[in-house]
């Protein structure tokens, strides 16, 4: 039994976590940050989903990019090979679903 209180987690760097659940091949994470991720394509796919704070999500499809401003309670999910990147709007807080190892 894990009760985590999101909004009062924070990490001694950007995108530090705090590993909630493996399940299945798939880790949970929950992620604190303050700065851009770096853009990225994962080998499974992800479900990113916005707890605390505003995210700008940008992603590349067929050499256009897009951006799309996330706010708690959003869910973002990118497919295998879906090239993406996060830029918090200050603090944001951030629930992670994906392949475990992927970065």
């Amino acid at each position: 039994m894990k009760i985590v209180r999101s909004q009062s987690f924070t990490a001694e760097r950007a995108w530090g976590a705090l590993d909630i659940a493996q399940i299945e091949g798939a880790s949970v994470r929950l992620h604190w940050t303050d700065a851009p991720y770096k853009w990225h394509v994962n080998d499974g796919a992800e479900v990113f989903v916005v707890l605390d704070g505003a995210v700008d999500m940008h992603w590349r499809e067929n050499g256009a990019e897009f951006v799309e401003r996330l706010h708690p309670g959003d869910v973002f999910s990118a497919g295998v090979g879906c090239e993406h990147v996060a830029h918090p709007v200050g603090e944001a807080r951030i629930l992670v679903v994906e392949k475990q190892g992927s970065i």
